[in-house]
């Protein structure tokens, strides 16, 4: 018995048919599993931006204005300075 190596390809709905983002060759017959994935509701910048500003938050809360600052040396390796 042949047996066909699994392969995930992408591909979108045009609203009438399933269509492949890049040519593939299927065999007649192909058995396929089709996963509809959620509509993104923000883009990648968005997302990016995101999750910058709530570093940026959390940073902040933790080096607050009272924290002491602290010598540039520190955090570096001694064979560094």
């Amino acid at each position: 018995m042949k047996t066909m190596k699994t392969v995930t390809l992408k591909a979108h709905f045009d609203g009438e048919k399933i269509c492949l983002d890049e040519p593939y060759q299927l065999e007649q017959e192909a058995k396929l599993m089709v996963i509809v994935l959620p509509k993104a509701e923000e883009t990648l910048e968005e997302e990016r931006a995101a999750w910058f500003e709530l570093s940026k938050r959390s940073l902040a809360r933790a080096y607050g204005k009272d924290e002491p600052d602290y010598s540039d040396c520190l955090g570096k390796n001694p064979g560094d300075r």
